[in-house]
């Protein structure tokens, strides 16, 4: 009696499970096997519950007789329940094999062993999953999806969102896309699907629902039109904010087209060492000036010297870059002196920079006001 106990300790099976016994024997591979017996306690009628939906539903017959679930080892010994598997009429899914409180529906394995799978496919890698748990990896990617589904249906992960942070990411070779939608009030990754257009951003906001979008507060995008219309067309109860990373890096591609051109000309003017000094100024003029090396801060210092156009495109890259910073009404005031000085340096990436920004102003203006960007994002599809 006190190793039926035990027993139904260590498989938690519930209370409405009876052990009947334990055989023990070697499996194919000549590996320790155990087999637990075990049986439901029997309702009053021939009731049950269908394994689909869990409805309370009258007795079919016996279905296809005693089956077998894998369970979780016990040390080294590969351990199995089995029970017989009669079938119910479910007045949705007509004849079904019933519930067992120890398995999901049509499944081979017990709910502890795939969510120790589930819980391995995070932590772990392939190789150790499969050696561990002794199963292939296709049967990993299916019960991870089965645990996935589970979970979904507990609970809607579109629900409540009130600022959501919206971005493409590539995948495998050559140009494949995600878009991806991640919750900033959770930091959850809550909607994925292939494709980088506006069908995909509508097949999201289809998928949330209209009274669902109307209660979006805030969306965090890049400069990416097929995000921003949609996004202003369908969520109008929300504020597009652009994000700083980006805004920054036109910056940082502006300052390169200028290094590109004076390079250029210096070399058309026969000055070679001016242009062997100008390609290698690259990472001086890109790196923040707090990561500067000592050799490369010497690089800049002569830019300083010798090159006006240049180094005031690297301050004008520099001040933008303290625009986000400062964040704020200090922001947006500095973000408007920065136009001003985009406009008047006759640096003309620079000023196309600036009608850029201005385009976009309203997105940007929301950063600096919220700080909401998509950083975070960034950093959960990598």
């Amino acid at each position: 009696m006190l190793l039926k106990s035990l027993w139904k300790m260590l498989l938690r099976v519930g209370s409405r499970v009876v052990i009947e016994g334990v055989r023990e024997g070697i499996g194919d591979h000549g590996e320790m096997v155990v087999v637990v017996l075990v049986r439901l306690r029997k309702r009053r009628s021939r009731r049950g519950f269908c394994g689909r939906c869990g409805r309370l539903s009258p007795g079919q017959d016996a279905g296809a007789g005693r089956r077998r679930w894998r369970s979780l080892d016990q040390a080294t010994t590969l351990t199995y329940i089995e029970a017989d598997a009669p079938r119910v009429n479910c007045k949705v899914h007509g004849p079904t094999v019933a519930e067992v409180p120890w398995a999901r529906h049509d499944v081979g394995f017990t709910r502890d062993f795939e969510d120790q799978v589930a819980w391995l496919a995070v932590h772990s890698s392939k190789k150790a999953i499969t050696e561990l748990m002794r199963i292939a990896w296709r049967t990993v990617g299916a019960i991870v999806e089965r645990i996935s589904d589970d979970a979904r249906a507990r609970r809607d992960p579109l629900e409540g969102l009130r600022r959501i942070g919206i971005d493409e990411i590539s995948y495998r070779k050559g140009h494949r896309y995600l878009t991806v939608v991640v919750d900033h009030d959770t930091g959850r990754l809550v909607w994925a699907a292939p494709g980088r257009n506006k069908a995909t951003v509508k097949k999201f906001f289809n998928q949330l629902g209209r009274s669902r979008t109307l209660k979006i507060r805030l969306v965090s995008a890049d400069a990416a039109s097929w995000i921003g219309d949609v996004v202003r067309s369908r969520a109008l109860n929300a504020k597009l904010t652009m994000d700083a990373f980006h805004v920054v890096g036109w910056a940082t591609d502006a300052l390169d087209v200028v290094r590109r051109q004076v390079w250029n000309d210096a070399r058309r003017a026969g000055q070679t060492a001016v242009a062997r000094e100008l390609k290698g100024a690259r990472y001086a003029l890109w790196r923040n000036p707090e990561d500067l090396t000592a050799r490369q801060a010497a690089k800049l210092a002569d830019i300083a010297r010798t090159n006006g156009p240049l180094y005031r495109a690297y301050l004008l890259k520099e001040q933008l870059r303290r625009v986000f910073a400062l964040r704020g009404q200090a922001g947006i005031e500095l973000l408007d002196r920065w136009l001003a000085w985009a406009q008047r340096s006759r640096i003309e990436a620079f000023v196309k920079l600036g009608r850029s920004i201005r385009r976009h102003r309203t997105a940007i203006d929301q950063k600096l006001i919220t700080g909401t960007g998509n950083a975070l994002v960034e950093s959960t599809i990598i």
